[in-house]
């Protein structure tokens, strides 16, 4: 691999991953709510989701949902039901911060499996590899998502620390309840846009 090509592989990953979604409003909300620790491990599980999905992709996945569209369509609507699952969870909450380790906040395997349900997440992996791979070279797609994985962790996070950084600011609870009804809101229509497209 060139310098010439790490760089623009470098570019799109940072663009992909660090662009609005629904892992990134999940991040967002998670800092908002929840200490600082608890939104890296959801980072940290998001990240190395998208990763093996990255690879799997790469490796053939995507052709195989080419071949039997139902199975694309099951996945359509099983990440439009978790997104209205988690939309529902932020605009049902209550605007109380925790205290300390709150097991409801979402964890690593929350976000791993979030981003199999996430058709950004698809897309960004099979328009990435068609554009910087040739074709199932494996150690060309292992080297791209050995610098996607930086990339993202490091995007993720920043949502979440986003999300820390306005609940410095966010003392009333009433103002956080309005914060999570904005992001839920915000994921149902996310939902929505994958229904009509």
């Amino acid at each position: 691999m060139t310098i010439s090509l790490i760089l623009p592989m470098t570019a799109f990953a940072l663009a992909a991953s660090i662009s609005p979604g629904p892992v990134n409003l999940v991040c967002l909300s998670s800092g908002t709510r929840y200490p600082l620790a608890r939104g890296l491990i959801f980072v940290t599980g998001a990240t190395l989701g998208f990763i093996v999905l990255f690879v799997a992709i790469g490796l053939g996945l995507y052709s195989v949902l080419a071949v039997v569209p139902a199975f694309n369509t099951l996945l359509r609507w099983a990440g439009i039901l978790f997104l209205l699952y988690l939309s529902v969870q932020l605009f049902r909450d209550d605007g109380q911060l925790p205290d300390g380790q709150n097991s409801n906040a979402p964890g690593f395997m929350t976000g791993a499996i979030m981003q199999w349900l996430n058709p950004k997440a698809w897309l960004a992996s099979a328009s990435g590899i068609a554009a910087y791979t040739s074709g199932n070279d494996l150690q060309q797609i292992l080297f791209f998502a050995a610098l996607y994985l930086p990339v993202c962790w490091l995007s993720l996070a920043c949502w979440v620390y986003a999300g820390a950084f306005l609940r410095r600011y966010v003392h009333r609870p009433a103002v956080l309840v309005t914060i999570n009804r904005v992001l839920a809101l915000l994921l149902v229509a996310s939902c929505v846009y994958l229904l009509i497209e």
